[in-house]
């Protein structure tokens, strides 16, 4: 059961100025569409619970998962957490509002525990369903964050993940790339920032190819990002 550490619900906040206040039933809470998903980059779970509640840091995520498969809640899901930074994703350009931030307590160097992992699927599994967030909607930090942010890093087994329906994936496809298709058009119509291209490309190749390499994406590569291409716009 996750251990609730803060953001509990407040009281309104209300204007200072003089007048009454009539409380409207036309409205919703706050309803994710997006997941982030994080490493933490620390060796406990404990030191990255310090980082993300520490007034200080200013960061916090919704929920963090340890090797163990433990998981603490730390931000109500109807608040904003501070999780993504300056990041973006096709129109958005407000992560934090609009997601659901999970950190993972892992270095970025060393495999994710496979009890961490069957935790975080069964979260999603929750989020889905309270929130019906789409399959392509499942994104990693480098992925809103090109250049800037690389996790979760290369061992993140994404392919996993898409297999239950959290993120799109495919394998690289016998056919061969369409004529005229343009990489970088590609990449910004699937999603990412591509202000600076390299980065993006970069972030791409984390992602779908488990790779951690600089430079523009190969005939192979380019195969795979019009297949995701076609199964985004389905």
């Amino acid at each position: 059961m996750a251990l609730a550490l803060g953001a509990c619900s407040s009281a309104p906040v209300r204007t200072g100025q003089a007048g009454g206040s009539v409380t409207s039933p036309n409205f919703d809470e706050r309803r994710p569409g997006y997941v982030i998903l994080h490493h933490t980059s620390t060796d406990t779970m404990a030191r990255a619970i310090r980082i993300l509640t520490d007034p200080a840091t200013r960061v916090s995520a919704h929920y963090v998962i340890g090797r163990d498969g433990r998981q603490v809640q730390l931000v109500d899901e109807r608040s904003r957490a501070w999780h993504a930074g300056d990041s973006r994703w096709g129109g958005n350009a407000d992560i934090n509002s609009s997601s659901i931030g999970i950190e993972l307590d892992n270095s970025g160097s060393e495999p994710f525990a496979e009890p961490q992992i069957r935790t975080l699927l069964a979260l999603l599994s929750e989020l889905r369903e309270r929130y019906r967030i789409p399959a392509a909607n499942y994104l990693g930090h480098g992925d809103v964050a090109p250049g800037r942010k690389v996790d979760p890093s290369r061992y993140f087994p994404w392919k996993l993940l898409a297999e239950q329906g959290f993120g799109l994936w495919c394998e690289a496809p016998a056919t061969a790339v369409p004529q005229g298709f343009d990489a970088t058009m590609a990449l910004q119509a699937f999603g990412y920032d591509v202000s600076d291209p390299i980065a993006a490309a970069a972030a791409f190749r984390r992602r779908f190819r488990n790779e951690e390499r600089i430079g523009a994406l190969d005939d192979s590569e380019r195969a795979v990002l019009a297949c995701l291409l076609e199964m985004k716009r389905r």
